[in-house]
């Protein structure tokens, strides 16, 4: 069960790699703010460096999965763990905020938040 969970928190940890490059690199092509729910070029411009530091905020969640991941695989399990489940639950928790900001987000939060909550009961289980 640890490898299916080490695929998942990978495949959150890339999710979020993902995140980080609509929202910090290209939030500017309307393709991308159009789908975080933004009407219009002014609001895109506006919004941007927002986006720009929520992204960043995503790739270091990302990296400190990975980092879990590595430290997990080299023998540090109670660090490996505890980075993990740190970065898991902030990425899940997140998603839970995102709902609470409008049912409107719901897919949004699902999609940032199921890959998480999969790897933290994995990983308990494993």
């Amino acid at each position: 069960m640890i490898v299916l969970a080490t695929v998942v928190v990978t495949l959150a940890a890339v999710l979020h790699v993902g995140i980080f490059f609509m929202e910090s690199v290209g939030w500017v092509r309307p393709g991308v703010w159009k789908r975080f729910g933004v009407a219009d070029q002014a609001a895109a411009d506006t919004t941007r460096p927002m986006a720009y530091n929520q992204g960043f905020y995503n790739l270091f969640l990302a990296i400190g999965a990975v980092i879990g991941l590595i430290l997990l695989g080299v023998g540090a399990h109670a660090a490996g763990l505890a980075l993990i489940y740190f970065t898991m639950g902030s990425m899940l928790a997140a998603s839970v905020v995102l709902v609470t900001t409008g049912r409107g987000y719901l897919r949004s939060a699902l999609i940032q938040g199921i890959l998480p909550l999969i790897g933290i009961v994995l990983l308990l289980f494993s």
